[in-house]
């Protein structure tokens, strides 16, 4: 059995909740228990058309939440969802977030049953235009064409990377699968007290660099630093001046050949060769940065 896709989405172009939703339809997902959040800077117009498209893709929205963005704000969504979904294991992602696992889901649900384990972990990979540019992906006219998004989104942004653990020193670990008595971190990078030593790891596709991204990390850090938007850690705020920081030394793009980054082509529909190694090594090193560190300017 296929476990419900529990999700918190913002104020996203309606081509990528489609794409998002036509992607885990492949997985075999048929029930979504979705929150639309849509804080004070969303266009206007944009509610009506995440539940236009929600509505033309026979998804139901359960929660709809306006207001600032709080660091807390998505969690309480989130565990909302979580218990309207009821028992059982539950998928979790962010809008921005396109799962490849290594099986099918039922498979990977039984091997971690097998194993005794409550979560199925994944990796964030990050996924980038060639040139590193923030550009957009799909034209408003193209939306509702036969053409499969998915294909869209992997032909935009072909390279995946370590964008967010080597360059912004943020978390790249993901819970993607958990029990629904196992309670989730802020932004489901953990599982506290739960935690497989082994088991595969699926690949988180992270398409957050896209047109738009800058205003985004721009208007977090203003925020969050008037407190005009409520933070647990400052983590947050740093991360996103790091980010703006190589777009400022690298002409405004990401730099896809800084071997730091570790860009290769990618796709949806398969994992990276070598990926379980490789995950399972960043796994075990990475360590989160201290709090209070500020990122270089």
């Amino acid at each position: 059995m296929t476990p419900p896709v529990i999700a918190v989405i913002g104020p996203v172009e309606t081509a990528l909740l489609r794409a998002w939703v036509e992607h885990y339809r492949t997985l075999g997902a048929n029930d979504f228990h979705l929150a639309l959040h849509l804080p004070e800077h969303a266009p206007p117009g944009a509610e009506g058309a995440l539940r236009a498209t929600l509505t033309d893709l026979a998804v139901t929205s359960t929660l709809v939440e306006h207001g600032p963005w709080h660091e807390t704000t998505n969690v309480i969504l989130r565990d909302r969802l979580r218990t309207q979904a009821g028992e059982g294991w539950h998928l979790i992602a962010d809008s921005d977030e396109f799962h490849t696992f290594p099986d099918a889901l039922p498979e990977m649900i039984a091997t971690a049953e097998q194993e005794g384990h409550t979560v199925v972990r994944g990796l964030m990979l990050d996924r980038v235009t060639r040139t590193g540019e923030l550009t957009g992906w799909c034209a408003p006219e193209e939306v509702n064409t036969r053409a499969d998004l998915r294909d869209r989104l992997d032909t935009a942004y072909p390279l995946g990377g370590w964008i967010t653990h080597r360059l912004l020193h943020g978390d790249p670990r993901k819970i993607v699968l958990a029990r629904s008595d196992v309670p989730l971190s802020s932004g489901n990078h953990r599982a506290p007290g739960h935690h497989p030593a082994n088991g595969p790891v699926a690949v988180v596709h992270h398409f957050k660099w896209r047109t738009g991204v800058e205003a985004d990390l721009r208007r977090r850090i203003a925020r969050l630093t008037s407190g005009t938007w409520t933070e647990t850690n400052p983590a947050v705020r740093h991360e996103a001046a790091r980010f703006l920081n190589h777009l400022r030394q690298n002409d405004e793009r990401i730099d896809t050949t800084d071997p730091a980054l570790d860009f290769r082509p990618v796709t949806l529909d398969r994992t990276p060769a070598a990926w379980q190694g490789e995950a399972h090594q960043v796994l075990t090193q990475w360590r989160p940065s201290r709090a209070g560190t500020s990122p270089q300017r």
